[in-house]
């Protein structure tokens, strides 16, 4: 029995490294990109398509700590002072697309007949954006670093910024029974700041003089667990702070920007990244039920 449920896992590994070979070259030849190609791949062998997999949510809790490191890295990459030379373009554009397009929205939720606070909650959920969907396809055309580039990650990091806000947004809105429930929300925004300016306080005076010791030790793979172990807890402090993960890991990677051992700590997480990134896809793609985006395409649309 052992042995079988040892082959069932193996078969599944298997699957899906095969549907990844196969479909993202394929996609990127004919231009659609790999996310596109992860998509389909996780369709196909899901639970709505072949279901070789019956649940497609266990593989996200781990393949989502590829869009935590993809965010890291694209964190090493921005010097804090560049990155407050975008906060024009921050809260600027992030304040005016989120208004903007949540009016939009809530319009087109009132047209289908929707309550005026379920449009509203509806259409300023469907504004905020896929950070690892954009993010990915930006570096795949090479645009991250091109002034347009640089406006799409100001608007992505004012839409992760803005979660908490909402949600304190959704319990007032709420009926009185869940608003009662919901109304320490304030005080979750109070953590969340806090939990901000920890995280800058020890990439400040913590993280240089940490990397600075284990250089010392001369172990690569001391070197490779504390980039783990900063990546990773910088994330986890902004979860359960209720920002994103993703947030916190390029907040994180924004503090080493300017360490000298930028260099070491990208080739170290960038293996790691890669492949944990693309499980991700591949896991998302596993949720996409095509009858249900059938039984909704006129709102859809």
């Amino acid at each position: 029995m052992s042995t079988d449920t040892h082959s069932s896992d193996l078969i599944k590994v298997v699957s899906l490294l095969g549907a990844a070979v196969v479909m993202v070259p394929i996609f990127r030849r004919i231009g659609l990109g790999s996310v596109l190609g992860y998509l389909t791949a996780g369709l196909i062998i899901g639970p709505f398509g072949l279901a070789w997999f019956s649940d497609s949510h266990a593989i996200l809790p781990i393949a989502e700590l590829g869009v935590v490191m993809f965010l890291f890295v694209i964190g090493l990459e921005m010097r804090p002072k560049h990155l407050w030379s975008l906060r024009g373009d921050i809260f600027g554009l992030g304040s005016l697309q989120i208004a903007v397009c949540t009016m939009l929205l809530t319009l087109v939720g009132l047209a289908f007949g929707f309550s005026t606070k379920v449009a509203f909650i509806g259409g300023a959920g469907f504004v905020l954006t896929s950070t690892a969907i954009v993010m990915q396809l930006l570096g795949e055309r090479g645009d991250i670093a091109l002034p347009r580039g640089q406006k799409m990650v100001s608007i992505l990091l004012f839409e992760d910024l803005l979660i908490v806000p909402l949600l304190a947004l959704v319990a007032f809105l709420a009926p009185e029974t869940i608003a009662s429930a919901e109304s320490s929300k304030l005080l979750e925004v109070a953590i969340a700041a806090g939990s901000i300016a920890a995280v800058v306080a020890a990439g400040v005076w913590l993280l240089n003089p940490l990397f600075r010791l284990l250089a010392l030790a001369k172990a690569r793979e001391v070197m490779t667990a504390a980039a783990l172990l900063v990546v990773l807890g910088t994330a986890l402090l902004m979860q359960i702070s209720g920002l994103s993960m993703a947030m916190g890991a390029f907040l994180a990677g924004v503090l080493l920007a300017e360490s000298a051992f930028r260099h070491q700590i990208e080739a170290d997480i960038e293996p790691f990244r890669g492949l944990l990134l693309g499980l991700f896809f591949i896991g998302v793609g596993m949720t996409l039920d095509l009858s249900l985006v059938t039984s909704n395409a006129p709102m859809l649309l």
